[in-house]
């Protein structure tokens, strides 16, 4: 019975660090932009980049 008292307090404990965290990220500002990681996946810009590099380096050493 004694373990269960234990393993309650470890919980709360637990608990309160991760709710500890979730307000420390609020108020540093982790959750200010909700706009731009929703349309961040629409654009490929990298990848449009490594094309034209590969295609000058293709026309360049010709």
């Amino acid at each position: 019975m004694n373990i269960l008292y234990f393993l309650i307090g470890c919980s709360v404990l637990v608990a309160l660090v991760f709710l500890g965290a979730f307000f420390w990220a609020l108020k540093t500002g982790q959750h200010d932009d909700v706009y731009t990681p929703s349309v961040r996946i629409l654009f490929d810009d990298e990848v449009k980049n490594d094309i034209n590099e590969k295609s000058d380096k293709n026309h360049i050493s010709d």
